[in-house]
């Protein structure tokens, strides 16, 4: 028998290896759960995405050389590795029988014999990292380009931070724009299932965007990228008439208050009206969340922010032409990388004399509190 929590844990993790995000396959997966496996499930998948580079190479130390694997015999030796080397309170016997009977689950039991030796082999005595990368269970590239934009230590912290489980942030209905947001303190887990009754889980560096539109009541708001529409609720407080726009139903039907558009905002926009304010919280790499979104570092390649920076400078390309005179519009993205950031907005001012850059900001994980995040507010001159 294998625990219903290291068969979703599996599941999960074969469904990121597949292209899919850990957080929704978790909740999914863990629904029909009870809480302390759908807890366990959770922290298995995301320790295993956080120190996926240091599991690796522990894969390779205690085989005494790379082998070839089968993702699903990898999953399982990450797993297994992960639980009787990172968690305290878990028998080694149970990750490592468990493990191979994933591997037969699996339909790869002609390697359960090879996952049985490795994970016997494991212990809990320090082992010397190879280089920084693996030390920081971190991709080199990624390193090296926050090195060169923030400094050793900053690049340092930003991939500890990663490897942590962040802290739970809620806002309250009606807490206002301009209060600091509550601290809820342990640890957080997807599949601890919804906030209670009018909170929203929403984190400590994103409620700090939308306090840059100063919003104020009557105001007209359009929200080009909505979803899952924690900014909008946040920007409804403050008394605005707002729209919300995204590209797929799914993930707007869920944004409440205002009406809603789908819509494509790399392309012309519909509204003949212009706005007063206007966010664009753009798609974007996402590598200021990597603690919440640990996928992200292992599947993101160097060449993917040159296409989210074109598709960047298009939606607020479009959006700039939404607003009002006297309007103030901010663009922002969870991104750490400058290519989606400030070369997005120089870009877009150099081809818009008119436009004025107000301020600019960034939150840093391991210097800021919260996720990593970038803020430009931008008028007419």
């Amino acid at each position: 028998m294998i625990s219903p929590a290291r068969v979703a844990a599996f599941d999960v993790l074969r469904g990121v290896h597949e292209g899919g995000f850990a957080s929704e396959l978790l909740l999914a997966r863990c629904a029909a759960l009870e809480r302390r496996d759908a807890g366990l499930a959770s922290q298995i998948v995301f320790g295993c995405l956080r120190f996926q580079g240091q599991l690796d190479f522990l894969i390779r130390h205690f085989a005494g050389r790379g082998p070839k694997l089968d993702p699903e015999v990898r999953i399982a030796l990450r797993m297994g590795i992960y639980q009787m080397r990172y968690l305290e309170r878990i028998p080694p016997h149970s990750a490592v029988s468990e493990s191979v009977e994933l591997v037969k689950r699996a339909r790869k039991r002609s390697a359960a014999a090879f996952v049985n030796a490795i994970l016997r082999k494991v212990h809990r005595d320090p082992v010397g990292w190879p280089d920084r990368a693996t030390a920081l269970s971190c991709p080199e590239w990624l390193l090296s380009k926050w090195e060169a934009q923030f400094g050793a230590e900053i690049a340092k912290r930003i991939a500890e931070t990663a490897n942590c489980e962040p802290e739970l942030y809620v806002r309250a209905p009606g807490a206002g724009p301009g209060l600091e947001p509550t601290v809820v303190p342990g640890c957080y887990c997807v599949a601890d299932g919804e906030p209670p009754p009018g909170v929203r889980i929403h984190d400590i560096a994103s409620q700090s965007i939308v306090p840059l539109l100063e919003l104020a009541p009557g105001l007209t708001f359009l929200d080009l990228c909505a979803a899952p529409g924690n900014k909008t609720a946040q920007a409804l407080e403050s008394g605005v008439h707002a729209i919300a726009c995204d590209l797929h139903w799914r993930r707007l039907k869920n944004v409440a208050g205002c009406p809603r558009v789908v819509l494509d905002a790399s392309r012309p926009l519909p509204f003949k009206a212009r706005f007063d304010r206007i966010l664009v919280d753009a798609p974007c790499s996402g590598t200021g969340t990597l603690a919440r979104n640990p996928e992200i570092k292992w599947r993101l390649q160097p060449d993917d922010l040159a296409r989210f920076q074109q598709l960047q400078i298009a939606i607020l390309s479009n959006a700039l032409s939404a607003l009002a005179p006297g309007g103030r519009a901010v663009y922002s993205t969870c991104s750490l990388e400058r290519e989606e950031n400030e070369d997005v907005v120089a870009a877009v001012a150099a081809r818009l004399p008119a436009l004025g850059i107000l301020e600019k900001r960034r939150w840093i994980p391991g210097r800021d509190c919260g996720d990593g995040f970038f803020a430009a507010v931008l008028a007419w001159t």
